[in-house]
């Protein structure tokens, strides 16, 4: 019997991932990003959302930040465990996770009260570097456009 698919609070930042051939939900909470920053060296949300925005992610940067969102959701597991995961679409479906976790949390609805500063600058530069530059290895499904 399988487990019914989690289905995530898009409002509280979570998103859903398929993950080993499960669907889990993930959530960057506070403690989820602050272990981000002692993770990246940096020591606030507007260096993390910068060090984010340089669109220069290294697998080993992926796996902590899908990490980060899974514990931040409740489970438990290491990074280590999360390294050995697979994804629908590979490497570049675990940076989709990754991209879409931290856009869920930086970006959205939720902006102005998860800005890092009161500019919004680290937000501002990792939405701005995401703008134009999916990852691509796998094309996307094109969505139906509104007349």
């Amino acid at each position: 019997m399988h487990a019914p698919p989690a289905i995530p609070n898009r409002r509280r930042g979570e998103i859903a991932a398929r993950l080993d051939g499960e669907s889990r939900v993930l959530c960057l909470t506070l403690g989820a990003l602050a272990e981000l920053e002692s993770a990246f060296g940096v020591d606030n949300l507007a260096d993390l959302g910068a060090r984010f925005g340089s669109g220069k992610l290294s697998a080993r940067d992926i796996i902590r930040i899908v990490g980060a969102g899974l514990r931040g959701a409740g489970n438990r597991i290491c990074d280590e465990d999360v390294a050995c995961m697979s994804a629908e679409g590979g490497a570049a479906g675990f940076a989709r996770i990754a991209a879409e976790l931290l856009l869920a949390s930086f970006g959205g609805e939720a902006e102005s009260a998860a800005s890092p500063d009161a500019s919004g600058a680290g937000v501002n530069q990792f939405r701005e570097s995401r703008k134009g530059a999916e990852v691509s290895a796998a094309p996307r499904p094109r969505q139906p456009q509104a007349e």
